[in-house]
């Protein structure tokens, strides 16, 4: 029986994989990237554990720079083919269009996926999780801007307006941009508190409360 990621984090660091690919919404990957890297610094100031809970790291398609939106360029840790697991995933959105028509990584998410304990999109990126076979029928979110196409696209969904995050306990989605932040501070919660989310919220200036 596999060990919950509430008591392998206790062990062990948690490796995050973040998927990269041209035109990825920024916010989409900084603001997770920032919560867990803030939330380890936050964990390892207050002693509440002897190493630090999360490490990330970036994924893209192929070795080199990553041009984002805006043109902001982005340096990947890893390839597909170079990529350690993980323990958790993250599919971030922004314009999906060479994700979606690229087999390589829909291969890679959903292969990813199938063996990593918790799977998260933000935004459009459930797009991306649909395309690869990781969503059937569940019940999603995604940009409000999104839910109609989503729901044309994957009629077999419950796609949920109005939310900034569905949280189906190994699969989590949220809504567009800024709410990956909430999703990514709601995981720490799950994982090492709600005073440690809140420690971490308060260390980036950042409102939130948990909406479980």
């Amino acid at each position: 029986m596999a060990i919950a990621l509430t008591d392998l984090i206790r062990q062990r660091t948690l490796t995050i994989n973040l998927l990269l690919y041209p035109d990825v919404e920024i916010l989409d990957f900084a603001g997770p990237y920032e919560v867990f890297s803030v939330a380890s610094r936050v964990a390892l100031r207050d002693k509440l554990l002897p190493h630090a809970p999360f490490r990330v790291q970036t994924v893209a398609a192929a070795p080199g720079l990553v041009a984002a939106r805006h043109g902001l360029r982005v340096q990947a840790d890893a390839s597909l083919v170079t990529a350690n697991a993980c323990d958790i995933l993250i599919v971030p959105g922004g314009v999906v269009d060479q994700p979606l028509a690229h087999p390589p990584t829909l291969d890679w998410v959903a292969a990813t996926a199938a063996r990593t304990s918790l799977v998260t999109s933000v935004c459009t990126g459930a797009f991306i999780l649909a395309k690869a076979g990781v969503l059937s029928d569940q019940a999603v979110t995604t940009h409000w801007d999104d839910i109609e196409q989503l729901r044309r696209d994957y009629p077999a969904l419950t796609v949920v307006s109005g939310v900034p995050y569905v949280d189906l306990g190994e699969l989590i989605t949220s809504a567009g941009i800024s709410a990956g932040i909430d999703m990514s501070l709601h995981i720490v919660g799950r994982l090492l508190g709600t005073e440690s989310a809140r420690r971490t919220a308060r260390q980036m200036q950042y409102e939130w409360q948990d909406r479980e």
